[in-house]
């Protein structure tokens, strides 16, 4: 690659630490999303297995010899590794014969069976998550706030500016996929369709090899689609195939597809923050459903931004969606975590971030302005519910992410009030 063309990944500070820690790292996340470009960036060599070139003589080498490919000048990289899966042993054996830091970028789209995979590879690989872009990766957020700067209690207001509603539809149809970076929504928009077309009749197939009914599969995908941001439980997504489609299906199978699912990178799902908050609360176990770009959801039914803007109920849903995409990419750059929070007395935060220092930020997420009252006041009352429980670990920061404010300030009740299109990490 042109390295001079290279557009900064937040990711890429994380990838040099590893880099430095590690005798190799394995770059992970939806196909599509700039894991090659990235690693290319980062290495001195490099192959690519899914090289069609010579009949794949790429592959055919490194199934034949798996040594062989890993001769060059570090960092390597090895693209798609999960191609040919001893591939993995052959690395973590290099780096035990090798102690140096930094010999090797392995990158993947699909987490292979452990079948032919004889160690974990711990404390030699080191696994890195990533995404499609952030908005400020993109180039759509300003960057007026830090995300790592508010948590920490450093916090200037300052007037960001007017957003346009149909802006924030068009970041979530056209998605965070590098390829529609600057493109015409309408172009935009392709990708996630052809995404999912590629996903269906190639990548699930290869992941393990097993033939799978792709129809019931699509109406899984459109199923999650319609509960994007939702929690709803396998039985309810059943439920709603027979419903819209009249078509049956077992929730074991549907079990089995959202592993299919989650080992391509597809679904990227907020885990419950229950246990951590430590209080007699009960808190449900759901996770929150969400794809891993808001546009595969658009793409699935067919959204339209003219379509958004004459439904709002789900242009809230995707936008919520939207924002946790985003928040999950800051907060990891700090190695935080987002979950979401939602107990049996019908409280909810949207997301919850949990610092690795042990204090954790309730954020709640809303499209307008004239929503800010009503979700300040939904984090007050579960600030007041924890406060009266002494085994309660209270929020250190509590902020309202919103699409359609003007400014970024603290209100009198000391809670934030960020835009999405000012913030990053």
């Amino acid at each position: 690659m042109i390295k001079e063309n290279y557009k900064n990944r937040i990711i890429d500070k994380k990838i040099e630490n590893y880099l430095s820690a590690f005798g190799a790292i394995c770059i992970e996340g939806p196909k599509w999303c700039g894991k090659t470009w990235t690693s290319s960036y980062h290495c001195k060599s490099e192959i690519y297995l899914g090289d069609p070139s010579g009949n794949f003589q790429n592959r055919n080498l490194a199934a034949m010899s798996p040594s062989l490919v890993l001769e060059g000048e570090t960092p390597r990289l090895i693209d798609e590794w999960q191609e040919v899966p001893p591939l993995w042993d052959a690395v973590r054996h290099k780096v035990d014969e090798n102690p140096a830091k930094g010999q090797f970028i392995l990158t993947g789209s699909s987490t292979p069976n452990h079948k032919g995979i004889l160690h974990s590879g711990a404390g030699r690989i080191a696994r890195i998550k990533m995404n499609t872009m952030s908005l400020y990766e993109s180039g759509d957020s300003t960057g007026d706030i830090s995300f790592s700067d508010l948590v920490n209690g450093k916090f200037t207001p300052k007037m960001t500016g007017d957003v346009d509603l149909r802006k924030i539809i068009e970041y979530i149809v056209r998605g965070g996929w590098p390829a529609s970076i600057g493109l015409p929504i309408e172009s935009a928009m392709m990708l996630p369709k052809e995404y999912i077309e590629a996903i269906l009749n190639d990548d699930i197939y290869r992941v393990d090899g097993v033939k799978r009914n792709i129809n019931k599969m699509r109406l899984l995908l459109c199923s999650l689609a319609r509960n994007e941001s939702t929690t709803v439980t396998n039985k309810t997504l059943k439920n709603d195939i027979k419903a819209m489609d009249d078509e049956d299906i077992d929730t074991d199978t549907i079990a089995e597809y959202l592993n299919i699912f989650q080992r391509l990178f597809i679904i990227d799902n907020l885990k419950p923050f229950s246990a951590k908050i430590r209080s007699s609360v009960r808190v449900k176990q759901a996770e929150k459903r969400h794809f891993c770009d808001p546009s595969l959801a658009c793409a699935l039914l067919n959204i339209t931004p003219a379509m958004l803007l004459n439904d709002l109920e789900t242009l809230g849903f995707l936008f919520e969606s939207l924002c946790e995409h985003d928040l999950k990419i800051y907060a990891e750059s700090i190695g935080a975590n987002v979950y979401h929070y939602q107990d049996y007395h019908g409280k909810e935060i949207d997301a919850v971030i949990e610092l690795n220092d042990g204090r954790w930020c309730a954020v709640e997420i809303k499209l307008g302005a004239n929503q800010i009252d009503s979700a300040a006041n939904n984090l007050k009352a579960i600030y007041k519910d924890m406060e009266a429980d002494p085994k309660a670990i209270l929020p250190s920061m509590m902020c309202i992410i919103c699409g359609l404010s003007n400014a970024a300030y603290q209100r009198e009740d000391g809670i934030y009030v960020i835009p999405l299109t000012a913030l990053k990490d």
